[in-house]
């Protein structure tokens, strides 16, 4: 079976003869893919009134541990946004009731984020119903396909610096 990239490669192929594109082979499919991994996650979060930014700062928040906070430094290497795009997305969720500003007892200049009651009640909902849109999203893939993709883009992300969160 073909995929949109094949037809791409046929094309080339035929125009450019001299030029080896299998590079577009890969880097076409990921970005196609990426575009629609945007789409469906996007779809998922509004069914349940978020965005997908905003559960991506809940679930950092969440997997840090009790007492599931961070500085805005923090969750801005997380994210990989701007600091003012961090400052954005915390006052909106911070609207929203699902995160707060605690002042570090350590340092009282710093400012934490914390989850509140409400956000640590919908992120403990959400996760086990997002973990099962993506493996409904991986249906087409076996085990061993899974476990190889996984595998081939991590190596990619190495080989790429994108190595930590840190």
């Amino acid at each position: 079976m073909a995929d949109a990239v094949d037809e791409v490669l046929a094309q080339w192929k035929r125009e450019r003869p001299d030029v080896d594109v299998w590079p577009m082979g890969v880097v076409g499919r990921i970005t196609r893919l990426s575009l629609i991994l945007d789409k469906e996650l996007k779809d998922f979060f509004a069914g349940h009134d978020l965005e997908r930014w905003e559960f991506d700062v809940l679930a950092t928040l969440r997997r840090s541990g009790p007492p599931y906070e961070l500085t805005a430094g923090a969750l801005n290497k997380a994210a990989m946004v701007t600091s003012g795009a961090i400052t954005n997305r915390i006052d909106r969720l911070t609207a929203r009731g699902l995160v707060e500003r605690v002042r570090d007892d350590a340092d009282r200049r710093s400012v934490r984020v914390r989850l509140t009651d409400r956000g640590w009640t919908l992120i403990e909902e959400l996760v086990p119903l997002h973990v099962a849109n993506e493996a409904r999203i991986l249906r087409a893939l076996s085990g061993q396909e899974r476990d190889d993709l996984a595998g081939a883009l991590r190596d990619l992300l190495e080989s790429l610096g994108d190595t930590s969160l840190e």
